[in-house]
């Protein structure tokens, strides 16, 4: 199959990859406690300054 070929095969091939269900996972949903803190007032040449200070310790 050249690149770029799409035929009759691969289209039944990925037919049926979609429609398989996995249901070999976990579906309860992970509840987090906690906080989320971000401050969007800085302006990127101290974000810059920010960075090169936590890269340098």
């Amino acid at each position: 199959m050249s690149m770029g070929a799409y035929d009759e095969d691969e289209h039944e091939r990925r037919e049926e990859q979609a429609s398989r269900v996995d249901a070999d996972f976990d579906d309860e949903r992970t509840i987090y406690h906690g906080r989320v803190e971000y401050d969007s007032g800085d302006s990127a040449e101290d974000l810059l300054d920010q960075f090169e200070q936590i890269k340098s310790d």
